[in-house]
């Protein structure tokens, strides 16, 4: 590499743009003078168009739509030199022809663009290139009848190139030669990083990097590259990169799942690189129909050609999804938007090749994804793609036309002799599938104008028989595609050139190219194994595949242990054998599965991992340092050091030291095994030598780096009088103005016993040392205070003797005089319920591995024997005295591992001892409050159960149960017990009887702490207990042995208003009879009891107060028997009565009349009614209420209220409010106007019709309906009649009037007693008498039929018909008199005993039938 390079002038933007549009040149111009390569272009143009009409002679006739007759050419020119554009469109109407830069249309208005058209030719034309005219351009022309694009590149180079062998004829030529530089080391350090992202389609995610440069110099800024799963990124329509000032952002507009991968930010300079790299997750967006795939991706383009290109792409993930059925490919044509489906029916696989092409036009392709539940959305679009030929560069030929330019034109265009080209060679095939071959072969030597194509020939293989292949469209570059093959067939294949003069021989046959068979998805994954990462990754490894099958990638899925819901981990396939799962969360566990992908789809789920909770994987430990020397006695050097920094997420195990001579290379290690302790002893060593040490740390993951050397140490005896240093300061309780500090004993302790320690403090930078405490003090912590908050200070230690202050420590690492934010201090209380003396702490930081540790005096507390407990949960820990003493003074501390240095302590005075110790024993030695005295409980089986409930009791309480100051066993059949978490002590006595009448008491002792509670029962209380127990033991000894009542007698309201008794009987058997009371005296219901399935109904008819009573229902068998009873009085008489309230009201009809003789009645109907239902009628507001005057009543169907003798007085509303307990029911009648009119005139005609009844002539009774009577005897018809006025009575025999004579006696005595006597009948008599009653009001007719029998005949059987009487209507009108005093009313009248008939001599008596 130059010197040039390596000085950094370099462009890489202007490099990799360049390289962006490396295409074979059609023309190249050195642009030294415009005329004359415009010239030049204008003659390139005639010869063009002179050779179009040869060079498509054999072409299909053109179609209407646009054809580019002369496509682009690409350039390279020089900056600052002009260029133009050329192409020739034809089609009808005239095509519409647009220019594209990179895609993206040309904008006119900056002026830096001409575009001309004249005819079908159209130019672009730059005036004064520059390198950001470097672009790839596109001509687009449209009509109605279709579209049509050419393409071509333009290179911008940036210096005039004088000779093409100059070293440097990249670099601009204003750059000076200088001398090749050494490079700076730079450091790069990352302030601000990115982290995972997880985001789902369609999104728009950035990811920024801030970056630190040591040294930062101008001229060696850093690059920055953006890569995607090693891929390198730059500037497009998809991802946009900006970088500057030491800040580089990419940003992504639009997600997609192909934009899924580990990103990673490479900081490039000459002297330093540093990179950070965080997954992006892309997950599937919402489907267009629920259930649906996800969209398919990495859309590839393979083996584009004049009309064919083959697509492929990648399948989605289907975790949750049903399995895919199949794929459509979609195409558009650059710039359109008018996408169409490629294929009719699904593929099942992912490639597919697409024929039928425009040559020339590009093209855009995308793929859906369809299952059982609908078709995905669409995959991003490809990028484009021309329909060209990919030989078509190598027929290009070169042609000086003088100076230093060239013209390009074909091979074809060259003159030559007519005459067929030779034969092609070297067939072979480039690419197979299952149904498709691309095939490829060296074009024949070829010189002539006229031009060339190729036929290709198939034959199975040892068949020979050929057939041609494209018979209807010619081939021209020697590469095609044959379609339609059979899967798993063998072909061979041969092509023959040919032109206007002729076709060539064939080629050698190919040898039998074999289609592949499909093989079917690959096969399982092997083992996934877990292992952790981060706080919230995992790493998964798998085993590959045993049968890849053209394996693309993997799919990992993850969930959550226990359930079922599995999410994908990745949304695009992961090439590798292993990939970390990113976002999970920390302490969850989870498991993983992996399936494989090959164009056919998804492989079969492995086997899950093993469970792994997720946390942070272990590391090695950093390094530690500070190694100090602590004694020395000219053999021997006693070390420390400090702790690594980072013990990698487990503690440190094992160190490891060596030692070497001063100035020497060789290192040794001094001791083995390992030492655990930071503090050792290193022996035989060389008196008067010097020695240097190092210090590893080793962990569970192994060994971590080495300490920085330690100085230069001298093996010589120790003599001074003077202790020697401390070491292993250690800070806590550091607050805004003050801190703790703690050390460890000098190892040399100089000439005597230390009687001391002094603290010094310094500012961190400055040697400026402060003594913290003037009197030294005796133990080895002290409390430092008058800190400026916010401030470092380092500190170290000097011990003392009788000889003097010895030599001070090494400083302890700076601590900022800040309290950590949160912090808060160790409280002491007595708990009110123990008794124990509690500290108290809670950490403002906590994470898992951290850890309380207490201290008394700055020592660790270790011994336990004295009741000490330390409880600890979550971020709470207590130090507890159970047994505290006066001995327990001090000054208490804790603090918490793991965290920013969290700690505090509390001072424990004698004073303040006393008090607490006072009050702890006035708590351990209470009477035992109760919450509830004793009280008592029966259970089933007529158990007794004693108990009291205690505020709070301890494990080791005890306690007993007396009864009259006996005390009471616990043993079987007794129980005794209690429940700390509850307070309760309970007694159960098994058999309560009259002999435990008395005392109960129960003594209880907790601790210090005594209790007694007591409870009485004599008198009533102790019957009703003693009645109470006997009926729960009767009550189990029914349930369990003999037949029962499952449910007790229950009143049952329908809705039809019927009220049914109900109960349910148990454990029957055939011979179980049950029976129905009522007040003891036995009911038999129409309906048997239903025993089979146990439900017994009694129906109780018209429910009314006179249904009250007690109700009782008896089951039995030779087993037992049992009783339930239920009292319908009361409350279960309201209840019900209520009940039938609210279902009568809800079903009450409007209000009707109904005229009566005596006056007018309003009717309402309704389910049922009776008296004893809460019914009101009023009469406008007012509450009417049962009198003569008003009559309230009803029938089971209807409630009535009858206004009698209605007048004028009585005209209004009236209503009717049947109330229950819930609601009300309001039925309403107008009694006025011609309403009241119309049912007062009924009324005063059945008041008439009663009155004339009431009075018309009626008769009592006494007479027959037939007599049989022997001739000469002597018939008495004989009756009682009444009527007011009194009657007139008249007799008919057979409908003719008897006149009275001396046989025939008609008699009325006082107006009753009416007679028809016949003397002496004779056979003539027999016949229908007709007895007519009547006066004004009207009357009746009653007949009677008299036989005669001869003396000596048989007595005729008499056939009495019941013949009715015949009303005889009043006359009208019926007149009622009006007495000017209410009469009473008379006493109906009495009906006297007929008379005896008179009896002749030898006549036999009648024996008439009586009417019924």
């Amino acid at each position: 590499m130059s010197a040039w390079m390596k000085r950094g002038h370099y462009n890489h933007e202007y490099h990799h743009k360049q390289s962006k549009y490396v295409v074979k040149e059609y023309s190249s111009s050195t642009a030294m003078e415009e005329r004359y390569e415009h010239k030049t272009q204008a003659r390139i143009q005639e010869v063009v168009s002179s050779k179009m009409s040869d060079k498509y002679v054999r072409e299909e006739h053109m179609i209407r739509g646009p054809t580019f007759m002369v496509r682009l050419r690409s350039h390279t020119v020089y900056e600052n030199t002009p260029i133009k554009l050329f192409c020739t469109v034809e089609g009808f109407p005239t095509p519409l022809v647009k220019w594209y830069k990179d895609g993206v249309i040309l904008g006119m208005s900056s002026g830096r663009y001409l575009i001309e058209a004249r005819g079908g030719m159209h130019t672009l034309e730059i005036p004064r290139c520059s390198t950001d005219d470097t672009a790839q351009y596109t001509t687009m022309a449209c009509n109605s009848h279709g579209q049509a694009s050419s393409q071509a590149s333009v290179i911008v180079k940036r210096f005039r190139q004088e000779e093409e062998s100059c070293p440097y004829a990249w670099l601009p030529f204003t750059a000076g030669m200088l001398p090749k530089i050494q490079y700076t080391k730079i450091n790069i350090t990352f302030l601000e990083k990115f982290g995972p992202v997880f985001a789902i389609e369609g999104d728009s995610t950035s990811l920024t990097a801030t970056c630190h440069l040591n040294p930062n110099l101008a001229n060696l800024q850093p690059e920055a590259q953006w890569y995607r799963d090693d891929t390198r990124l730059s500037d497009s329509k998809w991802v946009k990169i900006n970088t500057g000032r030491g800040v580089t952002t990419l940003t992504i507009p639009n997600l997609f799942k192909d934009d899924e991968g580990l990103y990673t930010i490479r900081m490039v300079t000459k002297g330093g690189t540093a990179e950070h790299s965080a997954f992006v997750s892309v997950s599937d967006g919402p489907p267009p129909v629920a259930g649906a795939p996800g969209a398919p991706m990495d859309i590839k383009i393979h083996d584009a050609n004049r009309d064919y290109v083959i697509v492929s792409w990648k399948p989605p993930n289907t975790t949750t999804e049903g399995p895919i059925l199949g794929y459509f490919v979609d195409k558009c044509e650059v710039g359109t938007e008018n996408w169409t489906q490629c294929n009719d029916h699904p593929i099942k696989i992912c490639k597919y090749p697409v024929p039928g092409l425009f040559e020339g036009h590009s093209y855009y392709f995308r793929v859906r994804a369809v299952n059982s539940k609908g078709i995905s959305k669409a995959s991003r679009m490809s990028d484009p793609i021309a329909a060209l030929d990919p030989t078509e560069f190598e027929r290009l030929h070169a042609k000086k036309l003088g100076g230093k330019l060239d013209v390009v034109s074909y091979h074809d265009e060259v003159e030559a002799e007519g005459k067929p080209p030779g034969a092609p060679s070297g067939m072979y095939a480039s690419e197979t599938d299952r149904t498709y071959v691309v095939l490829s072969w060296k074009a024949p030597a070829y010189s002539s104008k006229a031009p060339m194509w190729y036929y290709i020939e198939k034959s199975l293989a040892n068949s020979g028989v050929w057939q041609r292949v494209n018979t209807q469209v010619p081939i021209r570059s020697p590469r095609y595609a044959v379609f339609d093959l059979s899967e798993g067939k063998q072909y061979q294949f041969r092509v023959l050139s040919a032109n206007i003069y002729g076709a060539s021989e064939p080629s050698e046959p190919t040898g039998p190219i074999e289609t592949q068979e499909l093989k079917g998805v690959p096969s399982a994954p092997g083992q996934v194994i877990s292992t952790r990462e981060t706080n919230s990754s995992v790493l998964i490894q798998w085993a590959p595949p045993k049968e890849p099958n053209n394996l693309i990638g993997y799919y990992i899925d993850q969930c959550v242990k226990g359930s079922k819901d599995w999410t994908s981990a990745n949304h695009k396939p992961h090439k590798n054998t292993k990939f970390v799962v990113s976002g999970l969360t920390k302490g969850e566990t989870y498991v993983f599965r992996v399936q494989a992908i090959n164009e056919l789809g998804l492989s079969d789920e492995s086997q899950e991992s093993a469970p792994l909770t997720v946390k942070a994987a272990l590391t090695n430990p950093s390094a530690p340092y500070d190694i100090a020397l602590l004694s020395c006695d000219g053999q021997s050097m006693v070390l420390n050091w400090k702790k690594p920094i980072h013990s990698g997420g487990t503690s440190i195990k094992d160190y490891y030291v060596d030692k070497r001579r001063s100035g020497t290379t060789m290192w040794r290690e001094i001791h083995i095994p390992p030492i655990t302790e930071r503090l050792y002893k290193v022996e035989s060593l060389t008196e008067g030598a010097v020695y240097q040490f190092q210090v590893y740390a080793a962990n569970l993951a192994g060994l971590g780096p080495a300490a920085k050397t330690s100085a230069d140490f001298s093996c010589e005896a120790w003599t001074m009088p003077e202790p020697g240093p401390g070491y292993d300061l250690t800070f806590s309780e550091v607050r805004d103005n003050s801190l703790v500090v703690e050390w460890k004993k000098p190892v040399y302790t100089g000439s005597g016993p230390i009687t001391g320690y002094h603290i010094e403090y310094a500012k961190e930078g400055t040697s400026e040392w402060t003594t913290a405490n003037e009197t030294a003090v005796s133990h080895r912590f002290l409390k430092v205070t008058c800190l400026e908050e916010g401030t470092s200070y380092v500190l170290r230690v000097r011990a003392v003797n009788a000889a003097g202050v010895g030599m001070a420590s090494m400083a302890a690492d700076p601590v900022t005089a800040k309290a950590v934010k949160g912090s808060q201090e160790v409280s002491c209380v007595v708990d009110e319920k123990s008794g124990d003396i509690v500290l108290a702490f809670e950490s403002c930081q906590i994470n898992e591995a951290s850890q309380f540790t207490w201290k008394k005096d700055y020592k660790e507390i270790t011994d336990f024997s004295k009741g000490l407990v330390i409880k600890t949960e979550g971020s709470h820990s207590k130090l507890i005295f159970t047994n505290a003493d006066k001995e327990d003074f001090g000054t208490y501390s804790v603090c918490v591992s793991n965290t920013e240095g969290v700690s505090s302590s509390y001072t424990i005075s004698t004073e303040e001892l006393a008090k607490m110790l006072a009050l702890s024993y006035d708590i351990r030695h209470p009477i035992i409050p109760l919450k509830s005295e004793l009280a008592y409980k029966i259970l089933e089986r007529g158990r007794m159960r004693f108990w009291l409930q205690a505020e709070a009791i301890s494990s080791h309480v005890t306690y007993k149960f007396f009864a009259n100051n006996k005390e009471l066993s616990g043993a079987d059949p007794n129980k005794m017990g209690h429940d700390v978490s509850t307070g309760i002590i309970e007694f159960i006595m098994d058999h309560f009887t009259e002999e435990n009448e008395g005392t109960f008491t129960c003594q209880i002792t907790d601790g210090g702490g005594k209790g007694q509670s007591s409870l009485v029962l004599i008198g009533d209380a102790f019957k009703a207990a003693l009645a109470e127990a006997e009926y729960q033991r009767r009550e189990y000894i029914r349930v369990k042995e003999g037949p029962h009542f499952s449910e007790f007698l229950t009143l049952l309201v329908g809705e039809d208003c019927s009220v049914t008794i109900i109960c349910k009987v148990a454990n029957l058997k055939k011979e179980s009879a049950f029976h129905w009371y009522k007040e003891d005296t036995e009911i038999i219901p129409d309906v048997k009891p239903d025993l089979g399935s146990g439900v017994c109904k009694l129906p109780i008819q018209l429910f009314s107060l006179k249904s009250a009573g007690v109700y009782k229902a008896t089951i039995s068998d030779d087993r037992g028997k049992d009783m339930s009873q239920i009292d319908i009085s009361g409350k279960v008489f309201e209840d019900a009565i209520n009940k039938i309230s609210q279902l009568a009201g809800a079903s009450a009809a409007e209000l009707v009349i109904n005229c009566t003789a005596t006056g007018i009645q309003l009717q309402c109907h309704m389910k049922y009614y009776t008296s004893e239902m809460n019914i009101a009628w009023c009469h406008g507001e007012t509450k009417l209420s049962h009198s003569d005057k008003i009559v309230i009543g009803g029938t089971p169907a209807m409630a009535t209220v009858e206004v009698i003798e209605p007048m004028e007085k009585d005209k209004g509303t009236y209503s009717i409010v049947i109330t229950n307990p819930e609601n009300a029911h309001k039925r309403t009648l107008d009694l006025s106007g011609d309403v009241f009119e119309k049912a007062f005139a009924e009324f005063q005609k059945l008041k008439a019709e009663a009155y004339a009844e009431k009075n018309r002539g009626k008769v009592v009774g006494g007479l027959p309906d037939v007599v049989t009577i022997m001739e000469k005897k002597t018939l008495s018809l004989t009756c009682t009649v009444c009527g007011e006025p009194k009657p007139q009575v008249s007799w008919l025999k057979n409908g003719a009037d008897v006149e009275p004579d001396d046989q025939y006696v008609v008699s009325l005595d006082q107006g009753r007693f009416a007679s028809l006597t016949i003397k002496g009948v004779s056979m003539e008599d027999s016949g229908r008498y007709t007895m007519i009653v009547q006066n004004k009001y009207g009357g009746e007719s009653v007949d009677i039929v008299v036989s005669v029998y001869r003396h000596g005949e048989n007595i005729p059987e008499a056939k009495p018909t019941l013949t009715p009487k015949t009303m005889i209507p009043p006359k009208l009108p019926i007149e009622i008199p009006q007495p000017k005093t209410q009469p009473a009313s008379s006493p109906a009248p009495s009906t006297p005993s007929p008379a005896p008939p008179k009896v002749g001599r030898g006549v036999k008596s009648p024996t008439p039938t009586r009417r019924k």
